[in-house]
């Protein structure tokens, strides 16, 4: 809800109005240098709450000053001065969010990290619906909208600092070990190849997704060019919607099992489906259909994901620092989705860019089966 909204339709709007017909050109421009700002202040405000030991002053200084720069960008008038404040924006947001992540991973247990992954699959769906409620003709102005954005992020974050009073967890806490059975049994997932593993396969992952993000609806467009810009915003809602409850039930079972890198893998293979069904797709209705399974498999992974990445990095003390690195995977895309797309798209069509697609998933799904492997000869 912080920054979804913002990035993709107040930035714009703004820049829009600014800029003019060189707009793309300085959108690209903020987005570059937001992204290299998000990545490295990430790992900067992981390891600064690795050292004090306190995560919720971080957070809260994080939420006070993206709060004020969000509200800031709004009186902008020169674009310069635009980029320097989103670029500042990013790092107190990171400021709030990297040491918000390490918190979870120093308070849920291992055996409740798919249940985190499931709750974590509301996210993006909030995020999404954030914006659309925001822009409801004749709801708010633009400044409005700003500040709209702040007040529920302000009303996502405040409870828990105020009120949230998680129980201790020292064994989140402590090294791994030697003769404890638990430990050893996770061993295969703290190990540094399995950890590799683990960042490659989300990077592999968030570039597929990132390059859907950006031009689904120009891939649409390409099928039926009397298509309404509606029909593939509300496929993305609905999609969005619907992994909420299965991501839910699939990390419960993982929880049960304690099984957390099989749906991992099962979801990325299906990723794979997806996008073959999209290379292949001839009429609208089958590239929806494509689109719906990769979108879903997609959603799903990457919540799980993201709380499983909890249970493998192999040193709680610096845990704040790993998570920033393991961030990498969703913002380095970002830099590289825009190259890929061009270098293929004109030669070989969008069909040829699933393709490549695929293959990259299918990697992952291979790094994942390895690590699956290892793990279930250590049971």
């Amino acid at each position: 809800m912080a920054y979804v909204p913002l990035l993709t339709i107040l930035l714009p709007l703004r820049v829009n109005l600014l800029a003019g017909e060189d707009s793309l050109g300085w959108l690209a421009a903020i987005s570059f240098g937001g992204a290299i700002a998000a990545s490295l202040s990430n790992i900067l405000f992981g390891f600064l709450s690795d050292r004090t030991g306190n995560r919720t002053l971080w957070i809260g200084a994080g939420l006070v000053c993206s709060t004020a720069l969000l509200l800031a960008i709004g009186a902008v008038t020169q674009l310069a001065v635009l980029i320097a404040l989103v670029m500042a924006w990013q790092v107190v947001l990171n400021m709030m969010l990297a040491p918000l992540t390490a918190w979870a991973g120093d308070c849920v247990p291992d055996r409740q990290k798919g249940l985190l992954g499931g709750l974590l699959s509301f996210t993006p769906a909030l995020g999404a619906l954030t914006g659309a409620l925001i822009t409801v003709p004749g709801f708010a102005d633009a400044e409005d909208r700003l500040l709209l954005v702040a007040t529920t992020v302000i009303i996502a974050i405040a409870p828990v600092l105020l009120f949230g009073r998680p129980r201790a967890m020292p064994q989140l806490m402590e090294e791994s070990r030697a003769g404890d059975q638990r430990e050893e049994a996770q061993a295969p997932l703290k190990r540094r190849p399995a950890v590799v593993r683990m960042w490659t396969s989300r990077l592999l992952l968030q570039i597929a997704e990132a390059a859907l993000f950006a031009f689904l609806y120009f891939w649409f467009l390409s099928i039926d060019s009397r298509i309404d810009e509606n029909v593939p915003a509300t496929l993305f809602t609905i999609v969005l919607c619907v992994a909420i409850p299965l991501t839910l039930m699939v990390g419960r079972w993982s929880d049960r099992q304690d099984r957390p890198i099989v749906p991992l893998t099962v979801a990325a293979g299906f990723t794979v489906v997806g996008l073959a069904a999209m290379a292949s797709a001839d009429g609208l209705y089958p590239a929806m259909a494509g689109y719906a399974l990769f979108g879903l498999s997609a959603s799903v992974f990457m919540a799980l994901h993201s709380s499983q990445t909890l249970r493998v990095l192999p040193r709680p003390r610096n845990r704040g620092r790993d998570l920033g690195i393991f961030n990498l995977a969703n913002t380095v895309p970002s830099l590289i989705m825009p190259w890929l797309t061009l270098a293929l798209v004109p030669s070989f069509g969008f069909s040829g860019l699933f393709n490549v697609l695929a293959a990259l998933v299918l990697v992952a799904v291979a790094l994942l089966a390895s690590i699956q492997r290892q793990a279930a000869r250590s049971d």
